[in-house]
This record gives structure tokens, C-alpha cells and sequence, in this order.
């Protein structure tokens, strides 16, 4: 049996005014031409006030707004921010008083220490594997297990352990090192491993008890970051899974332990939207107030962008660095 259908007439179409309308886009928030010799605060004013480019401006204006309120500024990040040139950037916010504490995952420390020791880092993975050499740096593993050993033994986190044996040592390009950085302006920096994810923890020196328990230390170290969020800001860079998961804990026992963490905003910045970092960083943490932003692009080309911004805006001079 066919179906008889209902006859569409356009004839009796019902319009609607566009001008009563609403629209999403409009005129004035199109983007400006960009005219030689205009700032950086021009250039990011010129910027369309739509998607991701709204976005930027207003990850930005959040920052400023946290620091001028005394609010902190926590940045987290996987090795990849380090491996593609960022850590000077890093080092900057930190000199500039802009950044109050830092998380990073434990490869973070592999290529933060090779850069500082030797001023390149990151070996071709797959040929290495092949013939057995992937991960086998002698001087690399030696320098980070040691350093985690002694930082156990007397009681650190093992950001801080790192951040010691680097400001400490002989390390030629150790001014660029976000740990050493950290360790030299005594802010808090955290480690978080995961046994058997890095390369020094193939190596016979590396000390199974000594990564857990300094790694501990720095997740104890991060909740009590947390815990002073309120009114905040929280960035993470390229960490799909690891610090997605630390961040959501800390943040719950924090908040079990009966301190008020509400009112902050996240980001989320990478080449791709992922499910941990946009349901643990950007949604659930911020779901009852807040706000969580997700930043889709290259880390050398948005984290720069970032920092530009608020050192713009906030116009902080950098301080004359110490001799040690």
C-alpha cells in the first residue's frame, strides 16, 4: 500500500523580519586589518570576536584578572611544550612573577635536564627501538635517578629534587630549565609519574621506591595548590591523560577536606579536543561555577600568543636575574 504524502507548498511559506531576528554574527565582531607598527594589544584587539579567536582573548583576560587579583596562575604540561622550544617562555612568566606553581608529567624532566645538560634533546624513536638503543642515555638516566634518590632521601617532591640537582650542578644551558628555574625562585613545581613511562626507569639506578614516594610527595604538594585555587586559573598543555587524572583527584580531595575550590577557570590547550582533558580540565571541575576553555592548535604557536598577551596587558617588567 503506498503512503500518500502532504504537498509541500512554498506559497505558503511563513516569514519572519531577519532584522527581529537573532543572528550570532555581527558586523562588530569581524576581525580589523592589521596596520604596521601596531602593538600586540592591537593585534590581539583586531582579532575576530568569534570561535577560537573569542576564546584566546578570553583565556587571556582571565589570566590578567587572576593575577591582579593575587589569584594563582598554575600551568601544567607534558613534555611536548619542552620539546618544541617553550620552556624560555616558561622560564619568563616565571621571572615576571606570572606563573605560581607548575605540574608536569615525568617526561617533562627527561628533556627539561638533556636541554639544560647538553642543549638539545628528543631521540628518533623508532630507529632507536629497532636496535635496541631507545631510552638507554647514559648520562641522562644517571643525572635524573640520582637526583630523585638524594631528593627522597631528604624529604622532596620530585620536581624539587630535580630542580635542586640542576641549580646545583654543571649544566651549561641550565638557565633556560624550567626545574632549576623553579628551584631558584622556590616555586612549587610537581612531578607526576607513572612507573615505567619514562626512560630513565629502564636504567639499574633508578629506584622504584624513591619515584613513588617523591612522586607522592609532589601529588600532596599539588592538592594543597589546589586547594588556593578559588578564583584562579589552571592551564594544561598537551596532557592527555596523566595530568587530567592528578588534577581531578587533587581537586576532589581538596575539596573532601572541606576547602572551598569554585570559582576558577580552566583551559585545555592541543592539537585535538580529547575526552579526559575536556570532561576532567574543561567540564566537571568548573561545572558548578566557573568556566573551562579548550584551545585546539600548535603549543609554539598559542602558548607564546598567551604569554605575549599577558605580559601585555599586564605590562610586568622583567627583574634583573641574580648571580649565583
Amino acid at each position: 500500500m503506498s503512503r500518500r504524502l502532504p504537498r509541500i507548498d512554498r506559497e505558503k511559506v511563513t516569514t519572519v523580519p531577519a532584522r527581529r531576528r537573532h543572528s550570532k554574527v555581527k558586523r562588530t565582531q569581524e576581525a580589523q586589518p592589521y596596520q604596521a607598527g601596531t602593538s600586540f594589544s592591537g593585534f590581539l584587539e583586531g582579532l575576530p570576536g568569534i570561535l577560537g579567536a573569542a576564546d584566546l582573548r578570553a583565556v587571556i583576560a582571565a589570566a590578567v584578572k587572576a593575577k591582579r587579583k593575587n589569584k594563582l596562575l598554575l600551568w601544567g604540561f607534558g613534555a611536548h611544550l619542552i620539546k618544541v622550544g617553550l620552556a624560555p617562555i616558561v622560564v619568563d612568566l616565571m621571572e615576571r612573577g606570572l606563573l605560581d606553581g607548575l605540574m608536569m608529567n615525568g617526561a617533562g624532566c627527561v628533556h627539561d635536564l638533556e636541554l639544560a645538560m647538553m642543549g638539545r634533546t628528543s631521540e628518533d624513536v623508532g630507529p632507536a627501538l629497532d636496535d635496541g638503543t631507545f631510552g638507554m642515555a647514559r648520562e641522562t638516566s644517571a643525572e635524573l635517578n640520582a637526583a630523585i634518590a638524594a631528593g627522597d632521601e631528604a624529604g622532596l617532591g620530585m620536581g624539587r629534587a630535580v630542580g635542586n640537582h640542576l641549580l646545583a650542578g654543571r649544566f651549561p644551558y641550565k638557565d633556560r630549565s624550567v626545574l632549576a628555574t623553579a628551584a631558584r625562585l622556590d616555586l612549587p613545581v610537581t612531578i607526576h609519574a607513572a612507573i615505567g613511562t619514562d626512560i630513565h626507569h629502564m636504567h639499574a639506578s633508578a629506584n622504584g621506591a624513591a619515584l613513588g614516594a617523591t612522586s607522592y610527595r609532589d601529588f600532596e604538594t599539588l592538592t594543597s595548590l589546589v586547594a588556593a585555587l578559588r578564583g584562579g586559573m589552571l592551564f594544561n598543555i598537551g596532557s592527555a591523560v596523566i595530568l587530567p587524572e592528578v588534577f581531578l583527584k587533587a581537586l576532589a580531595l581538596a575539596r573532601n577536606l572541606g576547602h572551598r575550590v569554585d570559582d576558577f577557570t580552566t583551559v585545555n590547550l592541543d592539537f585535538i579536543r580529547q575526552y579526559r582533558p575536556t570532561v576532567n580540565v574543561v567540564e566537571r571541575p568548573t561545572r558548578q561555577s566557573g568556566r573551562g576553555y579548550s584551545l585546539v592548535g600548535h603549543h609554539e604557536i598559542l602558548v607564546p600568543l598567551i604569554a605575549a598577551g599577558i605580559i601585555e596587558q599586564l605590562d610586568a617588567p622583567k627583574p634583573a636575574r641574580s648571580k649565583r
